[in-house]
C-alpha cells in the first residue's frame, strides 16, 4: 500500500499525527509549498502565498506546545477575509495594495487553534459573479465555481486541507460541489464575521472547506466554539427528507442520475427516507433572495458604487443599480417574509433530521467567463440554515458531482453528524 504525501491527507488525519508529534507542521507546509509550486501556475487558486511566514509559523508550532484543534494544519484563507500579515484585496484591483491592521476575527481565531496560513485565496470580485483567474482542478478548462473559487480548488487539489470560504447565494456549496470537497455553510450567525468584507448582513454566513466531514466539522468546531461539532460520538440513522425544491425540473441528467443513486443507497440504510411535502409557494424564496441581496449589497458597497463606479465590473454595477431601486419598506417587507419563512420551514425538522437537496445544476460549466448558477443554494441561504455538500460521484464529463444536506436551524452538530453517516455510505 502507498503512503500518501503528507499534503494529501485530510485535515482530520493530520491534526492526530500532528498532535501526537509524528509528523512535523513545517514538513507538512513544505509538502503544501511543493504542491502550489507545482500546480498553481495553472490552478491560480492562490492570489498571495507567502512561503516564508507560512514556514515560519509551523517551525514555531513544532518548537512549542500543541496549540489547539488546527495545531500545524495549513490553511488558505479567502481574499475577503482581512489579515494583518497579508494583502486583501477583495477579488477588486481597487485593493490591490489593500494591507489590513487587523486579523479577521475568523483567521485570528484559527492562529489561535494552531493553524499554519498558507496564504490568501482568489475570490470573485466582491464575492458576486465577475470570476477572477481561478480554473477547475478536475479539468482546467472549466470553472471552479464562486464566490470561494480559490478556497475550493486549493482544497481539491491537495494544496492546503482546510480553507475558509463564506456563502451569501451559493458560494461555498456550489465550488464544493464543482470541485470535489466537502464544504460546510454554518447556522446564520453561529460565526462571527467581524473583519470580512460584508455584503448582505442577513445572508452572509463564513464557512469552509475539507476533504471529509470530520475535516470541515474540526474547523467548523474552532470557528463556531462549539465543539459538538466534531465530538458526535456513534449515531444512529438519521431521518432524512427528500427535498428536490420546486427547481428540480432545471436539474440536468447527471444531477438525476446522483439524486437515483443516492436515494437508492440511502434507502437501503435509512427507514426514515421519504419524500418531503413541498411548502406551498417555496419557490418564492429564490426570488426573495436575490432581492434581500441586491438591496444589501448595493448598501454594503456603496463607497465603492459612489468613488469608483468606472472600476467595477459592468456586471455588479448592473446590480448595486438594481439595488438602489429597491426602498427600505419593500427591504422591511422582504425581512418580514423572509423570518415568518424561516419560522415556517422549521417544521418541516419535525418529521426530518435532515433534507437531501441538489447543490448544483450539474457539473461544472465549461469555461472561466462565468461561475455557474446558485440556484439550488439560494432559498437555503435565504432561510439561513446550515448546509453540507458531499461529493460522492461523477458526471458525464467526469467531473465531480454531489449533493447537500441541510439541517434545522442552530442544530450544525446534528447535521455534520448526519452528513458524516451519509457520506461514509455515499462513498463505500
Amino acid at each position: 500500500m502507498t503512503t500518501p504525501k503528507l499534503n494529501e491527507l485530510d485535515a482530520a488525519q493530520a491534526a492526530v499525527l500532528l498532535a501526537r508529534r509524528e509528523i512535523k507542521a513545517e514538513d507538512l507546509a513544505i509538502a503544501c509549498l511543493e504542491r502550489v509550486a507545482e500546480r498553481d501556475d495553472e490552478i491560480h487558486a492562490f492570489a498571495h502565498l507567502d512561503a516564508v511566514n507560512a514556514l515560519a509559523q509551523a517551525r514555531a508550532l513544532d518548537a512549542g506546545p500543541v496549540r489547539g484543534l488546527l495545531h500545524g494544519l495549513p490553511l488558505g484563507v479567502k481574499d475577503l477575509f482581512d489579515t494583518a500579515d497579508l494583502p486583501t484585496g477583495y477579488g477588486s484591483a481597487l485593493y490591490a495594495h489593500h494591507r489590513p491592521v487587523a486579523d479577521a476575527a475568523t483567521v485570528a481565531l484559527c492562529r489561535e487553534a494552531g493553524a499554519v496560513v498558507m496564504g490568501k485565496t482568489v475570490t470573485t470580485e466582491f464575492a458576486y459573479f465577475q470570476p477572477g483567474p481561478t480554473a477547475n482542478p478536475h479539468n482546467p478548462r472549466h470553472t471552479p465555481g464562486g464566490s470561494s473559487s480559490g478556497s475550493a480548488a486549493a482544497v481539491a487539489d491537495r494544496m492546503v486541507p482546510l480553507a475558509l470560504g463564506t456563502q451569501t447565494a451559493g458560494s461555498i456549496i456550489r465550488p464544493a460541489a464543482y470541485c470535489g470537497v466537502v464544504g460546510y455553510k454554518p447556522s446564520h450567525g453561529r460565526v462571527v464575521g467581524a473583519g470580512v468584507k460584508s455584503l448582505s448582513p442577513t445572508l452572509d454566513v463564513i464557512g469552509g472547506f475539507g476533504r471529509s466531514v470530520r475535516d470541515v466539522a474540526l474547523l467548523g468546531a474552532v470557528l463556531t466554539g462549539d465543539r459538538r461539532l466534531f465530538e458526535w460520538g456513534e449515531h444512529g440513522a438519521p431521518r432524512i427528507g427528500l427535498f428536490q425544491t420546486p427547481d428540480w425540473p432545471q436539474a440536468d441528467v447527471d444531477t438525476q442520475n446522483v439524486w437515483s443513486l443516492a436515494t437508492q443507497a440511502l434507502a437501503a440504510h435509512a427507514d426514515a427516507c421519504q419524500d418531503v411535502a413541498m411548502p406551498q409557494n417555496f419557490g418564492d424564496l429564490i426570488q426573495l433572495q436575490k432581492d434581500v441581496m441586491t438591496f444589501e449589497m448595493a448598501r454594503s458597497l456603496s463607497h465603492e458604487r459612489l468613488r469608483h463606479r468606472e472600476a467595477l465590473s459592468p456586471q455588479l454595477v448592473a446590480l448595486l443599480d438594481a439595488g438602489m431601486a429597491i426602498d427600505g419598506a419593500t427591504h422591511d417587507a422582504n425581512l418580514q417574509r423572509t423570518a415568518d419563512w424561516r419560522l415556517r420551514i422549521d417544521s418541516l425538522f419535525e418529521r426530518h433530521d435532515v433534507l437531501l437537496t441538489p447543490s448544483t445544476l450539474g457539473e461544472a460549466p465549461q469555461g472561466l467567463e462565468a461561475t455557474g448558477d446558485p440556484l439550488f443554494c439560494r432559498s437555503w441561504s435565504l432561510l439561513g440554515l446550515p448546509s453540507v455538500h458531499l461529493p460522492f460521484a461523477t458526471g458525464a464529463l467526469d467531473l465531480p458531482m454531489g449533493l447537500q444536506l441541510v439541517g434545522r436551524f442552530g442544530e450544525d452538530h446534528k447535521l455534520l453528524a448526519a452528513a458524516h453517516w451519509v457520506h461514509e455510505r455515499l462513498t463505500r
